[in-house]
């Protein structure tokens, strides 16, 4: 008896983790993002890629790394593998971009208890075209495949993205300024967090909202790319993820707040709301609400952004402005408890 029939009889098939790569590096398109700066990419032990950009003067690396949460619970039991590899890369490329940097690579990791061979295609083509989306290549990742850690069908996945961004045109707190405004971008949906909370509410009939609920998350590669490309003026940029608003705060200067106008929820999270009781002060705390994304600029840039963000199909609104308000919470919202 061979080592790798010992191996399956243990619950791991070796060969169909082989075959996974041979159609990965098979289907992979030649012509892919950066394709002419890998010099070693998916199938070796690591990926080798040129990092020189004449055009930038003090380069600095962006790491980040995610996964996608409880979502992949619902994946697995509905078989919604399609767009969780958006989610995947969106959770990491929508934080790199918040530096003002330049999307290049991404890794992934893909655990299972017992590797489908159509089930992981599903996800890692979802990958692929994500990061198309956003100007970022895919150069390599790992299959896990480990009965007894993870039962049958279900899975996890984690997320691994590097950028560049030129020290000099890094973006952040030092940059925001009071009287800054801040300009809202809408989310898809739930994007990839607060599932244990939604698997709660939606307990007894997710299936009828199933598809809602599996939105993947919105990407926001491409206005962030356009504005560095016009010039436009941008300060810093927030992705809204696990606690909502809070999130804001992370890209203000210390003694400022955000001042923050009221928007209707979507219907969904209003639904989320009702079940739940929860108030809306913990609901903007908990959940995206709807809002995905936040770019804080100056009031000059305001009108030259949203029109941007019409042109690549994002719902942008006036979401408040940054005070100095060194008494009041990070972000405040007048008349919400």
């Amino acid at each position: 008896m061979t080592n790798s029939s010992q191996y399956q009889k243990a619950g791991v098939d070796v060969e169909a983790g082989d075959a996974l790569v041979d159609w990965l590096q098979k289907s992979e398109n030649q012509k892919q993002i950066h394709s002419e700066r890998i010099l070693s990419g998916i199938g070796g032990f690591a990926s080798v890629f040129n990092m020189q950009f004449p055009e930038i003067k003090k380069p600095c690396l962006v790491t980040c790394t995610d996964g996608v949460g409880t979502k992949v619970k619902w994946a697995a039991q509905f078989q919604k593998y399609e767009g969780i590899g958006q989610d995947l890369v969106a959770m990491c490329v929508n934080d790199l971009i918040c530096t003002g940097g330049r999307p290049l690579l991404f890794l992934d990791y893909y655990a299972t208890g017992k590797l489908d061979i159509k089930a992981a295609q599903l996800f890692l083509q979802s990958i692929r075209k994500a990061c198309a989306d956003s100007s970022m290549a895919l150069v390599g990742g790992e299959t896990a495949e480990m009965p007894g850690v993870y039962h049958e069908t279900d899975f996890d996945c984690a997320g691994f993205a590097v950028g560049i961004v030129d020290q000099d045109k890094t973006l952040g707190p030092h940059r925001v300024r009071v009287g800054d405004v801040m300009i809202g971008l809408a989310s898809s949906g739930f994007h990839s967090n607060g599932y244990s909370l939604l698997r709660k509410v939606f307990a007894d009939d997710a299936k009828n909202f199933i598809n809602e609920l599996m939105t993947p998350t919105k990407l926001y590669v491409d206005i962030m790319m356009e504005l560095q490309k016009s010039g436009i003026e941008i300060h810093a940029a927030a992705h809204i993820t696990g606690g909502g608003l809070d999130n804001i705060p992370r890209v203000l200067p210390e003694k400022t707040a955000a001042q923050v106008k009221p928007w209707t929820f979507p219907k969904l999270f209003a639904e989320v709301q009702k079940r739940a009781g929860m108030s809306s002060k913990e609901m903007l705390s908990t959940l995206n609400c709807g809002l995905g994304f936040v770019i804080v600029a100056p009031a000059s840039s305001a009108q030259q952004i949203q029109q941007l963000a019409k042109k690549f199909n994002h719902e942008a609104w006036d979401l408040g402005q940054v005070t100095s308000s060194p008494n009041d919470p990070d972000w405040f919202m007048e008349g919400v408890k």
